[in-house]
């Protein structure tokens, strides 16, 4: 069975608890793996936990936030919190009828967000911030729990769901959430983990079935799962990407909230380096043409590589387009996306945070047809020297070159 973290005899200050225990008193910093496990208990939101044999990594999952990994730690309790989790919003304990941006490090969301065939604007709706909603089983249901285990659990949720053409899609989410251990790791990706390294992965298989009597077609609009991870942003963290540089086409569509300037975007030798810090708002994207699987980042002040890995199709496929508005083509969409959040027109902000984000294909489906999109989430909290040739094997890239690019 899961466990929850328990700790008992609590004390909140502002940036830490401290609880007594049988040894004496122990401070809980914030942004450690503890300090949000309390502070979620605090707010009466349950969650589930997947835990290595030696305790060391943890993978946070809340039912009731559509399964979503809120947070995961490679050192335990003490160990460094990795998702980012919105306290602000949660204090407030509101709820939005459009959206209620709690945060989190992998939640199921569904595409495409705008054009023809968006699933967050009504039909003959202007698709402006004011009308965009996000639907409820995305945002405020719960997933069912269908099966759990020490290290693997199993959310389903049965939906019906309406686009922006009128078009009905009834489907069943399974979504499977499993820890993966070291060995797993250095296996599946050929690299070496050295015992020092503090790692947590997890993988997460979301498949959607039509349940419906229809097929689903590109002229009603298709669907695709849409994985988004948000993160906490440093002034010492980049985003990089590689790209295919044979291939035809824009490498990078970096116009979502307007064009990324030149000092927070760099495109060279096949990798995408991209500034997060959390104070600019912007947004980017690889078409299918120019996307690997993989897409990572860095944290240079305290070691962390994050490697996202998703699943590709073995053939040439249709991927929904997600911008709002009148779009020319609606099966242009990216693969691979990424944003830095920072503060819009007003100065507001609603993290800071940053994403990185990984796209299925569009389900054209027969009823009763399935789609599976598979992700694998890494951290590794290491020195340089070790992370060196990870970074190197797997993306072709540079460590060193990505810890200046912006600094």
């Amino acid at each position: 069975m899961l466990k929850s973290t328990k700790l008992k005899n609590t004390l909140i200050a502002c940036t830490t608890i401290l609880f007594v225990s049988c040894s004496g008193q122990k401070e809980i910093k914030m942004g450690t793996y503890a300090y949000d496990a309390r502070f979620l208990k605090e707010h009466g939101i349950e969650y589930k936990e997947l835990v290595s044999a030696d305790g060391n990594s943890k993978v946070m999952l809340i039912p009731a936030w559509q399964g979503r990994v809120m947070t995961t730690s490679a050192s335990g309790d003490e160990g460094d919190s990795y998702g980012w989790i919105n306290y602000r919003f949660i204090n407030e304990g509101k709820v939005s009828t459009q959206f209620n941006p709690v945060g989190g490090e992998e939640r199921f969301w569904l595409g495409p967000e705008g054009g023809p065939f968006s699933l967050y604007f009504k039909e003959g709706q202007e698709q402006v911030y004011d009308n965009w909603v996000v639907p409820a089983v995305l945002d405020t249901e719960a997933f069912d729990i269908k099966s759990q285990s020490d290290n693997s659990i199993r959310f389903v949720k049965d939906t019906r769901l309406e686009n922006a053409s009128g078009t009905i899609f009834n489907m069943n989410i399974d979504r499977t959430v499993s820890l993966m251990d070291a060995d797993e790791v250095a296996t599946e990706f050929d690299i070496q983990i050295e015992n020092d390294m503090k790692i947590v992965a997890y993988k997460s298989e979301n498949k959607i079935t039509n349940t419906g009597d229809n097929a689903w077609t590109k002229e009603g609009g298709l669907v695709s799962v849409w994985m988004l991870g948000c993160f906490n942003p440093t002034p010492t963290t980049t985003v990089f990407i590689p790209y295919k540089q044979d291939a035809e086409g824009a490498i990078v569509n970096d116009e979502y909230f307007g064009k990324i300037p030149a000092d927070r975007l760099v495109k060279e030798d096949g990798i995408i380096y991209f500034k997060i810090d959390g104070l600019y708002r912007s947004k980017l994207g690889l078409p299918a043409s120019r996307a690997t699987n993989l897409c990572g980042s860095y944290d240079s002040s305290k070691g962390v590589l994050t490697i996202l890995w998703c699943s590709l199709p073995e053939t040439s496929s249709t991927y929904v387009n997600g911008q709002w508005g009148p779009q020319q083509n609606p099966f242009a969409g990216d693969v691979i996306n990424s944003y830095n959040d920072g503060p819009v027109e007003d100065g507001s902000i609603m993290g800071p945070f940053y994403e990185i984000e990984t796209s299925s294909p569009g389900a054209e489906l027969l009823p009763g047809a399935s789609l599976i999109h598979t992700q694998k989430v890494i951290h590794i909290q290491a020195k340089d020297e070790q992370l060196i040739p990870i970074v190197q094997k797997l993306f072709g890239a540079d460590l060193n070159v990505i810890k200046a690019k912006f600094q």
